[in-house]
């Protein structure tokens, strides 16, 4: 848990954003106060990158004003309610969200009443030009010492079923736990979240599994029993037994390989002090594509969160579909044979259902389609260019974080018996095909055409149709090969493959 600090001058940081908004409000004679988050985090010693104003007065019409004085943009978050937001740019240009609401009840006490957890029920009078003076009708301040998410009220879970899924998310984030009742409020409040809107659910999940130790939130939303009411599709993999090497059940091996996927790009990024056992290979092997990897998984989703953020996702949801097809040989072994496609099309009934944005649902089904191909393509004696570029033909940019799911299911699926030939044959494949990816994308992954179909149609006189797609790919993996450099080799190519058959 951070300190708490002392209120004082620099609570709010003379020239930031927030010190000018408040003097712009002081000006214009307005009752008005800092809440929640903001208050929280800077009594924590943490950077915000929003702050709450809860004012006595008409609240959309100031947050237009406030979003016309500072260059940024006005948004009406709930009319009815009188919420509205600035998106403005803070002292470092980075996006700074400000949000304006009316004052709730008689005054700031009856207002900070109906908020969800002590910690973001503290606020800070502005109004007097002599000081901010600190408002904990609730001791908040008591519980961030203490490390403890505490609500309100008795009905805070009952108000807003959602606060069931912000109450971990909170303690995730601030390294802090949830006080003892306040659990208990909160597990006979969980079969109400499915009155919550999927937007609201999936902001908060993907916070959640962004954080870090994704695996024991998980765990701690199942235990309370969100998870199976988020993702009822995770329930029969509980204690669904698994043929050795494997030495946990799908669900607890679904979670070791969140864990690892966290271990793998902690130490990728150099989070680790000293990568020990199976991780010592990774500094040694991937570390050269490790400033690459850090910017992909960095990257936004076109739902806005992290690629990484995503990827725990299709780790924690990789074998979703074995439950569904776990069946017995004649041997009494058990297989799940076709669990990958099975996987994909469940994860992705699952994200959609969520409301995860279409490029996320799609970078996650390819994900589990796919992630059992480097496995396969590691017990080749050698890995071809066409394989190559197969692979990331079928997985585009999705094919480096299947390959990370990979290494992460392998280690959860061998430790603590891991086979060291096998893990640093496995690496190296990883590592060959990231090498392929990154220095040799234009011989071996996206080559340059040297045909179209419209060449083929004129020079060969075929006509439109399946075939013209077929040579094309014939011809695209000769040249990956190195077997047709040019134009008229390519087309030299294709008539070859006409007369002999395209197969």
């Amino acid at each position: 848990m951070e300190r708490v600090n002392s209120l004082n001058s620099e609570i709010i940081p003379k020239g930031s954003i927030v010190e000018r908004i408040c003097r712009f409000l002081r000006a214009r004679h307005v009752e008005f106060y800092l809440v929640g988050g903001y208050v929280r985090d800077q009594l924590l010693g943490r950077p915000s990158h929003d702050a709450d104003f809860v004012v006595a007065g008409e609240a959309l019409r100031l947050a237009r004003k406030v979003a016309d004085r500072f260059g940024g943009h006005f948004f009406p978050l709930d009319k009815e309610r009188d919420t509205g937001r600035a998106i403005l740019r803070d002292e470092e240009g980075e996006p700074f969200f400000v949000d304006f609401a009316r004052l709730r009840g008689e005054d700031i006490v009856a207002d900070l009443a109906l908020r969800d957890f002590t910690i973001d029920a503290i606020a800070l009078d502005l109004s007097d030009p002599v000081g901010p003076r600190l408002i904990d009708p609730y001791d908040g301040c008591d519980d961030l010492r203490a490390g403890l998410v505490r609500a309100v009220s008795e009905e805070a879970f009952r108000d807003d079923p959602l606060r069931t899924l912000r109450a971990v998310r909170l303690a995730a984030e601030l390294g802090m736990s949830i006080e003892p009742h306040t659990e208990a409020l909160l597990r006979e409040a969980a079969p109400l979240i499915g009155r919550v809107s999927a937007e609201r659910v999936r902001d908060e999940l993907s916070k959640i599994v962004a954080q870090p130790g994704a695996a024991d939130h998980l765990r701690y939303l199942d235990q309370l029993g969100l998870l199976p009411l988020l993702i009822p599709e995770v329930e029969p993999m509980k204690g669904l037994e698994q043929p050795p090497p494997h030495h946990l059940d799908v669900f607890e091996h679904s979670l070791e390989t969140v864990r690892w996927l966290e271990a793998l790009v902690d130490t990728l990024q150099g989070k680790s002090k000293k990568a020990k056992g199976a991780l010592a290979l990774v500094p040694e092997r991937l570390g050269p594509f490790a400033p690459h990897l850090t910017a992909h998984l960095a990257r936004p989703t076109s739902g806005g969160r992290t690629r990484l953020t995503m990827l725990k996702l299709a780790a924690f949801l990789h074998d979703v579909g074995k439950p569904a097809t776990r069946n017995l040989d004649e041997e009494g072994r058990i297989h799940f044979f076709g669990h990958e496609g099975k996987g994909a099309a469940m994860a992705a009934a699952i994200l959609r259902r969520l409301r995860f944005s279409a490029g996320e649902v799609r970078l996650v089904r390819t994900i589990i389609a796919h992630h059992m191909r480097p496995m396969q393509m590691a017990r080749q004696e050698a890995i071809t260019k066409r394989a190559t570029y197969r692979f990331f033909r079928d997985t585009g940019e999705a094919g480096v974080d299947t390959l990370l799911v990979c290494l992460a299911d392998h280690l959860a699926t061998w430790e603590p018996d891991l086979r060291v030939a096998r893990w640093r044959r496995q690496i190296e494949l990883v590592a060959s095909l990231l090498k392929d990816y990154y220095e040799h994308r234009q011989e071996i992954i996206s080559p340059p055409k040297l045909l179209d179909g419209r060449d083929l149609m004129r020079e060969l006189g075929l006509r439109e149709g399946p075939q013209i797609g077929q040579l094309l790919e014939t011809v695209r993996e000769a040249q990956v090969e190195g077997k047709v450099r040019t134009r008229e080799e390519a087309l030299a190519f294709a008539r070859a493959i006409l007369r002999g058959g395209l197969k």
